[in-house]
């Protein structure tokens, strides 16, 4: 697993949580499985583009967005 993985997955609980909703809500507003959900947030999984897309219309986000939180700050 590695890091980008790990932010997305944060990411997501972070705003999920932020809406008050449990994992099953957020599952089924995106039509997901509730268990991938999971393994999304754990960072051990890496969604494709079209679960982005669903995570990102149900957590009401742009999936640029949503990716773009997940981006560290680099040095220069």
């Amino acid at each position: 697993m590695s890091t980008l993985e790990l932010r997305f997955g944060r990411v997501v609980r972070e705003l999920r949580e932020r809406h008050g909703w449990s994992q099953e809500r957020l599952a089924e507003i995106a039509d997901l499985n509730r268990s991938y959900l999971g393994e999304i947030e754990r960072g051990r999984v890496t969604p494709s583009l079209s679960t982005i897309g669903k995570l990102a219309a149900a957590l009401q986000v742009a999936p640029s967005a949503l990716i773009g939180r997940c981006e560290t700050p680099t040095a220069t």
